[in-house]
């Protein structure tokens, strides 16, 4: 145990011992902006914070106004620009009484105004400043690490504390003199002012610049241009310095690499009053210029990244190109095993030969310990780096035969993954280089485990949409079905859209899409009622209108402020012919054979769940051979930046361009732009059309004394038409039983309809009771009646009753053996 103590008081004293000659090598001068921001990015490193800031007293003297800031943006713990003097806060008390404060998740709970954020639990440091002619100060830290701030962290704090020295004031944000290739931008006006090497930078006279800062965001390359926005808007940017790159284009049509260094400067009310910077050609600045200002990038990155794949293309935009890295592979541990989430490049034959043999994959997936040097640097929790020529075994020799670097990612007192960073030739690592690592890898590995665990809840939150909706379609005669369903990705709330396939009676299939108002744990079980009523009400027989009636008011009924919308399409796959009824939603789209498509505006009714009493009109929709009926949700066709009518063409332009061949690629291409920020359903149905056409002929029943003579007659011309010769007995049989159980058990009309299809007869006898007919168990010899039932199940090779528009069906089917007469 006194080993342990000594190692850990030996670490920290080292830690503090580092500290100490950081502060020492700064060569600006006391005083200026420069010195306070490398101040503050060194107790990122050092101290383990993932935000630093710096409080001052405004020239009012009753606020702490804040004059500087570094690391992640401070809106995700909450943090404000300034606070009253007089009021509650960890920086006012501090400052007040001239003592430290350390507040972790629960004493930041019982603060005035508290609220969650973003970032979840974190622990808080205020330290105040020593005395000054400006009146002193405060020095803030956030840390997101188990436990807050350590022994070595307080004593690292209390440093940079001591070490802080404040620029003077900006005043009102008049002109100072500009340093080389600078600009001062009035943020109120939007007036510029630069100098004669910033206009040559972009390119430009000084008499053709009219002083706005529009005319030098127009030459910013579009894909570059939100970021640069961030810097230029206020309300976008914190009070402190920011660092980028972007491109330019030249009036020769060239592109340019430039880099911004910028300080929003308060007023004295503590507002954003000035931008001032500085702008250089990128391509004469060496890559590792300023490595901790990338650690500020990274962070401010990672903050926003919400997914694990988001978190490893951040770190590769931050680290690839600053180092000059040939490759860089980001893996979770799971377990004893890494899990490669993001590979760059991701070409498999840039990476070593044995990922993709041994592992058999090509985004591997491999034990630890088939790595030792890696397993022990995972043991350790620190950054290894090997130079060139050091011995590796090969799965990670050939990663960096120039170079390696391999960076644990901690993040809750454990290792979330690891980082490799390779480079094919020989690299020299420096200082500034092993800090950039260093830090990067303790960011990397918090945002890790938030996205982690955000992936892990939308996986549960999909899991449980896709448990609402059927596990798969079922195969249709003469029709091919697909289905997709996309959760939204913003936020962690399951959403209302359902999609069905229903197989009806007499080769008929009803096609449902639908979506409730709503996402929240109470439209996904709306959904789930909805679905199941409209399955219920299809199955009984009804037709699509009073399918679509019942529903609604089911709805009405229900103690539900919600309502959905739904369209409801029957298609008869024999005689090729569809009815669609619409409750509110978007209409069918269809792609011809030939390629042309039509968006099908029908004649609609309200939402399902608005008015009790409502029509919901049919409307018949063009089917031939080769037609391809699309239904979707809004998610697919609307969002912020596009119009419903804009995204329904949208989408029949991008079916018409599609192979109706392949109905998979088809739906998959269809999503591939799909607004993520709401769900999304989509169905496809291809009608091929029946390889052999039903022969169909109905009879109705009248109540009459020789009802069933006539039937039989019906029948027995019915099967000399369709060239029947065999076996006419038993059919006839079975149609006198079931005409016989209808007459005599029920009331109203009865019908007679004759199916043959494919050498296979149907009989079936439509009735309006709904007792379906019961099979007798034993029957005496002295019994009246009870056989019918038994001589149908003994004449056909199957039966059964299916329920139909309030009454039933009850139907047969036997395989005609013989030939077909002429």
């Amino acid at each position: 145990m006194t080993d342990v103590v000594s190692e850990g008081g030996a670490e920290r004293s080292t830690r503090t011992l580092r500290a100490e000659l950081a502060l020492k090598a700064l060569r600006t001068d006391l005083g200026s902006p420069e010195r306070l921001r490398s101040v503050l990015e060194q107790a990122l490193v050092y101290a383990g914070a993932t935000l630093t800031l710096v409080y001052a007293p405004g020239d009012r003297g009753d606020q702490l106004c804040l004059i500087e800031s570094a690391g992640v943006p401070r809106a995700l713990y909450g943090v404000r620009d300034s606070y009253p003097l007089s009021g509650v806060s960890p920086a006012a008390d501090a400052y007040r009484a001239g003592q430290p404060r350390w507040l972790g998740p629960a004493e930041l709970a019982r603060l005035p105004g508290a609220r969650p954020t973003p970032a979840g639990d974190h622990w808080l440091a205020a330290l105040p400043l020593p005395p000054d002619p400006r009146g002193g100060g405060c020095l803030v830290a956030v840390s997101e690490r188990p436990g807050g701030f350590d022994t070595g962290d307080r004593k690292c704090l209390e440093l940079f504390a001591e070490a802080v020295s404040f620029p003077p004031p900006s005043g009102t944000g008049e002109s100072e003199p500009l340093p080389s290739s600078s600009f001062s931008l009035a943020m109120d006006s939007g007036r510029v002012e630069v100098d004669d090497e910033m206009l040559r930078l972009f390119g430009l006279a000084p008499d053709e610049f009219d002083g706005k800062v529009e005319t030098l965001l127009s030459m910013t390359v579009p894909e570059d241009l939100p970021t640069l926005m961030s810097v230029v808007e206020a309300d976008h940017m914190s009070i402190g310095e920011r660092e980028l790159e972007f491109r330019i284009l030249q009036p020769s049509g060239d592109q340019r690499w430039l880099r911004l260094r910028a300080r929003l400067l308060p007023a004295a009310d503590g507002r954003p009053a000035r931008l001032v910077g500085t702008v250089a050609d990128a391509s004469k600045l060496r890559s590792g210029g300023n490595e901790v200002a990338r650690v500020q990038r990274l962070a401010a990155a990672l903050a926003t990244a919400g997914t694990v794949r988001d978190v490893g293309q951040a770190v590769v935009t931050a680290l690839r190109r600053p180092l000059n890295a040939d490759r860089i592979a980001l893996a979770e541990l799971e377990g004893d095993r890494l899990v490669v989430t993001v590979l760059d490049p991701p070409e498999p034959e840039s990476w070593p030969e044995v990922w993709r043999t041994e592992w058999r994959s090509e985004w591997p997936d491999a034990p630890v310990r088939t790595m030792p040097t890696l397993e022990a640097a995972l043991r350790e929790g620190r950054a290894a780096i090997w130079p060139a020529g050091t011995p590796l075994e090969a799965a990670l020799a050939d990663v960096g035969p120039g170079g390696l670097a391999v960076l644990p990612l901690p993040a809750g007192g454990r290792m979330a993954g690891a980082c490799l960073i390779g480079w094919d030739t020989p690299h020299d690592f420096g200082p500034d280089e092993r800090a950039l690592l260093t830090a990067s890898a303790g960011l990397a590995g918090q945002a890790l485990m938030r996205a982690h665990a955000f992936d892990a809840e939308h996986e549960l939150v999909g899991m449980l949409q896709r448990t609402l909706l059927p596990r798969r379609l079922p195969p249709l005669p003469g029709a091919e079905a697909v289905a997709r369903y996309l959760p939204t990705t913003a936020g962690l709330e399951v959403g209302g859209d359902w999609y069905d396939v229903i197989p009806l009676p007499d080769n008929h299939v009803a096609l449902v899409i639908g979506d409730v108002q709503g996402h929240n744990a109470q439209a996904a079980t709306l959904m789930g009622q909805m679905r199941t009523a409209l399955r219920a009400y299809a199955v009984e027989g009804h037709p699509p209108d009073v399918v679509v009636s019942h529903a609604n008011r089911l709805l009405t009924g229900m103690e539900t402020d919600l309502f959905a919308t739904c369209c409801y399409v029957d298609v008869d796959m024999a005689e090729g012919t569809a009815w669609c009824v619409r409750a509110g939603h978007l209409p069918p789209v269809l792609r011809h054979p030939d390629g042309t498509t039509d968006i099908v505006v029908t004649e609609g009714g309200p939402p399902l769940g608005v008015i009790t009493q409502a029509d919901f009109p049919m409307s018949p929709l063009p089917l031939r051979p080769g037609t391809v009926v699309a239904l979707t949700t809004d998610g697919l066709v609307e969002s912020s930046e596009l119009e419903m009518d804009d995204g329904l063409r949208r989408l029949a332009g991008q079916l018409g361009a599609a192979d109706p061949a392949h109905l998979g690629l088809v739906a998959d291409a269809l999503l591939a732009d799909a607004n993520r920020g709401d769900d999304v359903a989509l169905l496809l149905m291809r009608y091929d059309g029946l390889d052999l056409r039903p022969l169909r002929e109905s009879w109705t029943v009248w109540r009459v004394p020789e009802a069933v003579r006539h039937a039989r007659r019906f029948t027995r011309r019915a099967l000399r038409a369709w060239g029947v010769g065999d076996e006419p007995d038993a059919i006839l049989l079975i149609v006198s039983e079931l005409v016989t159980n209808a007459l005599v058990h029920t009331d109203g009309q009865v019908r007679l309809d004759l199916t043959l299809i494919n050498d296979r007869m149907r009989v079936a006898v439509a009735d309006s009771s709904p007792r379906s007919p019961v099979k007798p168990t034993s029957i005496g010899w002295e019994a009246t009646g009870g056989r019918g039932i038994l001589l149908v199940e003994a004449l056909s090779a199957t039966w059964g009753t299916v329920p139909v528009s309030g009454g039933k069906q009850v139907w047969a089917e036997l395989p005609l053996i013989g030939p077909i007469g002429d």
